[in-house]
């Protein structure tokens, strides 16, 4: 499987650096999107109707609420778990504004950790950074051969905005704040990293930067962790640690080069950019937010907000959630053993992609992109083909009742989709989560049949 099974099915009692150089071989064996490279050389369409062999979405209840939340395509189901304001069992409410999400597979169960965008405080659970902080993490576990949910707990109080992140080779989380503030004389910007099982550490990874974080990936093959920033005038940022999988013993941060100058890719459609190179960042937790402007001044491209990341295929991708020439979305490709760079996919307009966010690649190697746009929010599948497909909806529409459920009876379709990654063992289960109300879905269904 790509993606998750290489990083997070590894057993808990192996050593870190281990882990990575096995992975490099996983890294090394793919040539992903060569047809859509193909297509690109050849100014061909990508195709958009299409529906990658899984069918229509249809309108489909929840097995837990009987609510019709999701659209889907025939065959498909779901379970909804940890909407806002559910008590966990540490006996505190389920914060809102879900996000980022990854699934780490504990023996016969799944583990996943949640992030929650949210500002002001208190903290909702220990241990926290900063008790007037209200943002954090969760901690899910999920039975995939009942498909049943089994319990939920707060793991990192105390952080503010916590949007993406990703997950580690060694099974923990990197959960980053978006934002660049100081509350109760307490600096934020930064990234935690969360235990798979357990609670989180609350001592920021100051060499890691500070800036407005949104996501992560981390190539197996080396522990670079690479970062990326939602600013309209964003850098894409690596992280070379002095010791690969213990980020606590510090490193270097770099950010991406394209060309001898300082280069802008925010109105790139699909193209290669070849062989790129990195260039350092000086004060890594300036008093001011600096830290793109450090790196742009020596040379490192410019981007229209990195929002998602993922590693799989040997590749890493991330994604722009209003770059490229029709300003909706670009999606970027990185091989990281030749420092070769690309722009895979520019949304040519709302209607085929509407601003991408979050994202994470499917066991066939295809990407899941997670839309946060305005009107209806789809979740897109984008094939190793080239091929670009609806694979869910958002219907929470909740006017007519909430099920007992402690959130308002408002219309939520135009929410984002957060948080997508699948269940890193089979692969029979896609999680995902819309941010408001706050709602966390377990899907499942005949994924052999389509891309993904």
């Amino acid at each position: 499987m790509s993606g998750m099974s290489a990083e997070s099915s590894t057993g808990r009692g192996v050593e870190r650096r281990t882990i990575l150089r096995g992975a490099a071989v996983v890294a090394a064996a793919s040539v992903p999107f060569q047809a859509l490279a193909e297509r690109t050389a050849a100014a061909a369409p990508v195709k958009f109707e299409f529906d990658a062999g899984y069918g229509p979405l249809r309108p489909v209840k929840d097995q837990a609420t009987g609510l019709e939340l999701l659209h889907l395509p025939r065959g498909f189901e779901y379970v909804s778990y940890g909407w806002t304001n559910d008590l966990m069992d540490d006996g505190v409410r389920t914060p809102g504004s879900h996000d980022g999400m990854a699934a780490f597979r504990y023996g016969d169960k799944v583990h996943l950790v949640r992030n929650h965008e949210r500002g002001a405080g208190p903290a909702f659970t220990a241990p926290a950074y900063n008790s007037e902080a209200g943002g954090g993490t969760t901690t899910l576990v999920f039975d995939p051969d009942a498909g049943q949910w089994l319990e939920s707990y707060g793991s990192l109080g105390g952080t503010i905005r916590n949007c993406a992140g990703g997950p580690t080779p060694w099974n923990t989380w990197l959960t980053c704040e978006e934002t660049f503030s100081t509350t109760a004389g307490k600096r934020h910007g930064y990234i935690f990293e969360v235990a798979s099982e357990g609670k989180g550490d609350p001592e920021p990874y100051t060499a890691m930067g500070r800036f407005n974080h949104e996501a992560i990936a981390v190539d197996p093959a080396t522990g670079y962790v690479y970062e990326t920033e939602d600013r309209g005038d964003a850098s894409l940022y690596r992280f070379v640690p002095a010791v690969p999988g213990d980020l606590s013993k510090g490193g270097r941060l770099e950010a991406l080069r394209i060309g001898a100058t300082t280069y802008d890719t925010r109105l790139d459609g699909e193209k290669a950019y070849g062989a790129v190179s990195w260039v350092p960042v000086e004060d890594v937790d300036p008093a001011a937010d600096t830290v793109r402007i450090q790196a742009q001044a020596n040379g490192a491209a410019v981007f229209s907000r990195l929002e998602g990341a993922w590693y799989g295929n040997g590749r890493v991708y991330v994604i722009t959630t209003d770059g490229g020439p029709a300003r909706q979305g670009q999606v970027f490709e990185l091989d990281p053993a030749a420092d070769e760079f690309r722009v895979l996919f520019a949304s040519p307009g709302a209607d085929v992609l509407n601003a991408p966010d979050n994202m994470c690649v499917s066991p066939s190697g295809a990407l899941v992109l997670c839309e946060d746009g305005g009107g209806t929010e789809y979740v897109h599948g984008l094939t190793t083909e080239g091929e670009i497909f609806r694979l869910a909806a958002n219907s929470v529409d909740l006017r007519g009742g909430t099920a007992g459920k402690s959130v308002p009876a408002a219309d939520h379709r135009g929410s984002e989709w957060a948080g997508s990654v699948f269940e890193p063992k089979s692969g029979n289960w896609l999680f995902v989560n819309i941010q408001t109300p706050g709602i966390t879905f377990a899907i499942t269904g005949p994924w052999a049949q389509g891309a993904l």
